[in-house]
């Protein structure tokens, strides 16, 4: 362990990387993805964080953030947290703000764990030796084929207990999509998605159409900004059918907002836009005071950690693009086995590292 060592050098750069096909949702499209890598440096160390956001958070992080941690010390993070909160005050703390200071935090606790030379699933201390993943995709662009083998390989390749399918765009394709992803994966659970795309009672209606496919988990069926209306869609919902959001919980207010009016059956939180780990351990306790279970967002790689140390964790969105980019950018991003990935104790802090000449081809 490195005696009281002092935040130094904080770096940011983002890559862009296109898609392998064209994507889309129940609200949106593209055909790339930015994430934001960080590092921070102390006492000889480095310590890596990341978050998939805009480019602009990299200036943010280097030209606004940087310079008011220097000389912190790389063990105090609830005072560097403390600090950055206090820096975006006026710029607003959810959005851009929250995704530059949840890439900060990971990047700090990796660097706590890196100084002290343990895994980070140490570090938090482990509630289970592995955490379980979904298959995420099916995207509404794709055809009958894409969706086909996408699901079905999660399925047969990684042992995936469930698969999530996008729905929305185009609400009366949606009966023959599901059929087509219910007979590609068997006995598996099928979960959707519709990022929003409904009215509370369109949802219910949609709601309804699904259950005769055999869908237990309908994502985010109206809008995260309408809990009132989400309360009402879950109040509604087919009893076998979980209702679930929080994908865009940035602020522990924000949570709130979903659990006071008991809008989600099962809690989300994502590390690179909650606050990191420090955010996302703290709406674990919400949940576990809450009763609900909480499952991770998106970044598989960078989740784990704390995926195992959650004490209600339920699982682990195994999402297609940033499967693809942690395998392409980071030497140690895990790899699935019967249908859970696990931390790796002998790689110090997550275990991730940017290779960073693969990366450059993608630099903005």
């Amino acid at each position: 362990m490195r005696d009281d060592p002092r935040i130094g050098t904080v770096r940011a750069r983002a890559y862009t990387v296109p898609t392998d096909a064209p994507e889309a949702d129940g609200t949106l499209s593209w055909d790339k993805t930015t994430i934001v890598v960080v590092h921070v440096e102390a006492g000889g160390e480095t310590g890596l964080g990341y978050s998939y956001t805009d480019p602009s958070v990299a200036h943010l992080i280097v030209g606004t953030l940087a310079s008011r941690l220097a000389g912190l010390s790389a063990f105090d993070i609830p005072r560097a947290n403390a600090v950055l909160w206090g820096a975006v005050r006026n710029l607003g703390r959810s959005g851009l703000a929250a995704t530059a200071i949840s890439a900060l935090d990971t990047a700090f606790w990796d660097l706590k764990a890196r100084l002290l030379d343990v895994s980070l699933a140490s570090l938090f201390g482990q509630a289970r030796e592995h955490a379980e993943i979904y298959g995420s995709g099916g995207f509404t662009s794709y055809d009958d084929r894409q969706l086909r083998e996408q699901l079905a390989g999660w399925v047969e390749r990684d042992s995936c207990r469930a698969v999530k399918m996008k729905v929305g765009s185009a609400p009366e394709r949606d009966p023959a999509r599901m059929a087509v992803a219910k007979a590609a994966i068997g006995d598996a659970r099928l979960f959707i998605d519709a990022n929003g795309a409904f009215t509370p009672k369109r949802a219910i209606e949609a709601a309804h159409v699904a259950e005769r496919f055999g869908v237990t988990w309908f994502e985010e069926p109206v809008s995260s900004d309408d809990p009132v209306g989400m309360a009402f869609v879950r109040a509604s919902a087919p009893a076998g059918m979980e209702v679930a959001a929080g994908e865009y919980v940035y602020t522990l207010d924000d949570l709130c907002g979903l659990l006071d009016v008991g809008a989600v059956d099962v809690a989300q939180a994502d590390v690179t836009r909650c606050g990191g780990y420090s955010g996302f351990l703290k709406i674990a306790a919400l949940c576990e005071a809450a009763h609900l279970d909480l499952s991770g967002h998106c970044a598989p790689a960078l989740h784990l950690p704390v995926a195992v140390a959650a004490p209600r964790f339920r699982h682990l969105e195994w999402f297609h693009d940033h499967v693809r980019i942690e395998r392409m950018l980071f030497d140690g991003a895990p790899v699935p086995r019967d249908g859970v990935i696990t931390p790796d104790p002998t790689r110090p802090g997550h275990g991730l590292i940017l290779k960073t000449r693969d990366a450059d081809a993608y630099a903005v």
